[in-house]
């Protein structure tokens, strides 16, 4: 399977390319708000979500069957961003499960600020 693929197809929307990549009985958890979507269900989600997205893989790692991204994800407009931790087990060439974990990003707390810990990783 093409990881990267499936991640550009995610960011694009793309409900058709979306639906050759999951197995009939494949399922998505999104931990963050402890909610399960079948495959239709997640893409429907993800195409109906509104406006137009993009983002940019960080990170991706192998782990036999299954593999793990970070990518962040923001509105074209940039009027936020976030980021997602992905593990994805595929069988056969199929996501046959994907447990996300989706985090908005922000500021430093002021507790850290005060302290002084700490450095950007961008700027």
């Amino acid at each position: 399977m093409d990881i990267e693929r499936f991640w550009r197809d995610v960011l694009a929307q793309d409900r058709d390319a979306l639906q050759g990549y999951f197995a009939p009985d494949a399922v998505v958890d999104w931990h963050c708000t402890n909610e399960r979507f079948t495959a239709a269900e997640y893409i429907r989600a993800n195409c109906d979500y509104p406006g137009d997205w993009e983002g940019k893989i960080e990170r991706i790692e192998r782990a036999g069957e299954t593999y793990i991204t970070a990518v962040r994800v923001f509105p074209k407009d940039r009027s936020a961003s976030f980021h997602v931790v992905s593990f994805i087990r595929v069988v056969e060439g199929k996501i046959q499960a994907m447990d996300e974990y989706w985090a908005d990003d922000g500021e430093v707390p002021l507790w850290r600020r005060e302290m002084k810990l700490g450095r950007p990783i961008r700027t």
